[in-house]
């Protein structure tokens, strides 16, 4: 609900609603919001409760400065270290590229995750794979914030197609070039909506 923008930054937090609405007790509720706390998408005030966070272009910024060499390095390692398995994945993947262009926004969203988690698994270093899925889901969030303002999101999502194709061919070079340059994209066109500009 926070990543889909369907709690929207800056909203107050309704723990009693969310028990209701989700359907679980309080326990699993407050763990689950302390971990979305740790994870910066919530924030808590002593005595005033708890509210999504807001998205700030800063933090755009930030994001992209970590995501650029963290995501850049584990395409490499990707390609460098990628079974067979993984291949297939990729394969699968690409094949689902090729229908691309008859999926809405939300359902390309979820295939560019889907691409990001098999590159993060093809590296075979968990440490690399929970880190980046924890700045990856702040990326989304700042996706879904600027969908109906987004233009090209399927292009980009589109253009994974060469950084499959690299990691698959275990072409290292070609695969980190190819991810720097999708994450620096992605923040530019980012920005570009979030400020108007």
């Amino acid at each position: 609900m926070i990543v889909s923008v369907e709690l929207r930054p800056g909203a107050v937090i309704d723990e009693r609603g969310l028990m209701e609405r989700l359907g679980i007790g309080r326990t699993p509720t407050r763990e689950a919001l302390r971990r979305l706390a740790q994870e910066r998408l919530v924030e808590v005030y002593p005595r005033r409760g708890m509210f999504v966070t807001s998205v700030e272009i800063r933090d755009l910024a930030s994001l992209a400065e970590v995501r650029s060499v963290l995501e850049s390095h584990v395409a490499r390692l990707a390609a460098e270290r990628a079974t067979d398995e993984d291949r297939s994945g990729f394969d699968t993947l690409l094949g689902e590229l090729v229908h691309g262009t008859d999926l809405d926004a939300r359902e390309l969203m979820a295939l560019d995750e889907r691409i990001h988690r098999q590159v993060y698994r093809a590296a075979h270093n968990p440490f690399l794979e929970s880190t980046l899925e924890e700045y990856y889901v702040l990326a989304l969030r700042i996706w879904y914030l600027a969908l109906d303002q987004a233009r090209g999101l399927e292009q980009a999502v589109l253009a994974h197609r060469e950084l499959l194709e690299a990691i698959r061919d275990g072409d290292a070079d070609r695969a980190e070039e190819t991810m720097l340059r999708h994450v620096l994209e992605f923040e530019e066109s980012m920005r570009r909506i979030l400020t108007g500009a």
